[in-house]
């Protein structure tokens, strides 16, 4: 069955990787176009005799490379209403040929039918050149279009279509946000063209100083560590940071310009508490709202130590993340561990480590007293427990809950209120044992519950407003009865 247009591919670059099937095509082809004549094969292709038309001139036309392949895809469309023809384009028609990939797109619709005749493509021969595998993992990416394509930093990249240094320094600038500056590279001219391939190893940072670069090159990028991925990254925070400047500068805002570490300290508790309602909430929405909230407190705090010559925001996140990977040797080196407990036992080795020179006196230094009293609790009991004083598992726990409500009743009995309020403590701190023996957050549990209770209180509340009645015109069992349908309704 014939078709309407055969896309073939000429291979990287020597008339010995065009597959016999595609020369079969060229030979017989009344009618042969080529995306471009800037290929090295093309010479040979004309003392073999083979008649042809290329695009070239679309490229100094057009305002851009989608008004070029447009063009050229909408002639071919054209072309074949006069019968069948050959589009013939550099490597494999399907690696990072994008006028193909319009034109198996629009020729459906027009009714034309597109065959691709398979071929040897750049990748082949690159991967001869480099010597690599590609079944190890390995990312493609256009060179032209790196504002939306991404590389995978972690495996190895190549970006293709890097024909001039400056398609090269857009290049680097974009693989810089992904890659430290040092991060060596391997620029590939010709692939697998005998006399013409080179490839060169070099520091990214200098990947547009070449000038050798043409339509024939690529650039191998080898997979970086997980360290080195996140110390390359870019700070998003510009933006924020130099709103906060602003409002500290002198002609600023006014209450913005008279805080300081201590008065913000309210506002970050409160800041916290909101970003927890969120989380207990579900509300995705208003989460990123309050992180954005929470952040804005650390920005605010970094701004005033920045004014006083301390550190700045770029600061806390570059502490943050050398410290991150220290602590994390199971991720970023070679460590190796079992589980989640494995993971804490080496955390506080490693932070044992880190405070030689200034040890604590107790196990328990460390933990703020500003925590609230769940929270508090459950650090200090977790800080005993590495040193082997706990529980085996909650079943000790529980029954010390139960001691503990014995006591306290025993106190209630005796009318004291000093012992009351004691026995009541360590009852609190009793369950707080046994949530953390379970693994819940007691401080998040008890949020839950509150929230909870609220929500069934408002629905009474709403019945009592719709009866047209008082509250003390209703039983405590009337009320109850409220309660129990909120319960049901899933409050």
């Amino acid at each position: 069955m014939e078709c309407d247009i055969y896309v073939i591919g000429l291979g990287p670059g020597t008339k010995e990787y065009l597959t016999l099937d595609a020369w079969n095509k060229l030979r017989q082809a009344a009618r042969v176009f080529l995306r471009t004549g800037i290929h090295p094969i093309v010479p040979w292709l004309r003392e073999k005799g083979i008649l042809f038309k290329t695009f070239d001139h679309y490229y100094d036309e057009a305002a851009d490379f989608s008004q070029v392949y447009l063009r050229i895809v909408e002639t071919l469309l054209e072309e074949a209403e006069r019968g069948p023809l050959v589009y013939a384009v550099p490597g494999h028609p399907l690696v990072a040929e994008t006028s193909v990939e319009l034109l198996l797109s629009k020729a459906v619709p027009v009714g034309k039918t597109v065959h691709i005749v398979p071929c040897v493509s750049f990748l082949d021969v690159l991967s001869v050149a480099l010597n690599i595998d590609p079944a190890n993992g390995l990312h493609i990416l256009d060179g032209l279009q790196l504002d939306t394509q991404r590389p995978v930093p972690d495996v190895a990249n190549i970006i293709t279509q890097v024909y001039s240094r400056i398609i090269a320094s857009d290049v680097k600038l974009s693989l810089f946000q992904y890659y430290p500056d040092e991060h060596l590279i391997k620029v590939v001219k010709a692939a697998g063209v005998p006399g013409e391939e080179r490839i060169e190893e070099i520091p990214l940072y200098e990947l547009d100083r070449l000038d050798w670069i043409d339509h024939l090159t690529s650039v191998y990028v080898p997979p970086c560590s997980k360290a080195d991925i996140i110390s390359s990254c870019l700070y998003p925070l510009d933006p924020i940071t130099s709103v906060m400047a602003a409002l500290r500068a002198e002609n600023g805002c006014p209450w913005d310009r008279e805080q300081n570490h201590h008065s913000l300290g309210t506002y970050m508790l409160e800041e916290v508490y909101e970003v927890l309602e969120a989380v207990n909430e579900g509300d995705m929405n208003k989460l990123c709202e309050e992180l954005g909230d929470l952040l804005l407190q650390i920005v605010f705090h970094a701004q005033i130590s920045l004014e006083h010559n301390g550190f700045d925001m770029n600061d806390i996140i570059a502490v943050i993340t050398e410290k991150m990977i220290r602590r994390h040797p199971h991720v970023f080196s070679t460590v190796l561990v079992k589980d989640s407990a494995e993971v804490l036992v080496n955390w506080e080795k490693i932070k044992k480590e880190e405070r030689k020179g200034k040890e604590s006196k107790s196990k328990l230094d460390g933990i703020p007293k500003g925590l609230p009293a769940l929270a508090r609790a459950a650090k200090v009991q977790s800080k005993a427990a590495l040193v082997g004083f706990d529980w085996p598992d909650c079943s000790g726990a529980l029954l010390k809950v139960d001691e503990e409500l014995i006591e306290l009743k025993e106190a209630i009995s005796l009318s004291n209120s000093v012992q009351i309020q004691g026995e009541l403590g360590d009852l609190f701190f009793a369950v707080v044992n046994v949530a953390r023996l379970l693994k819940v957050d007691s401080e998040a549990a008890l949020i839950a519950t509150v929230e909870k209770f609220c929500k069934r209180f408002k629905y009474i509340e709403e019945m009592v407003k719709t009866s047209d009645k008082e509250w003390r015109q209703f039983t405590l069992k009337e009320l109850d009865n409220w309660w129990n349908e909120a319960k049901k309704l899933g409050m």
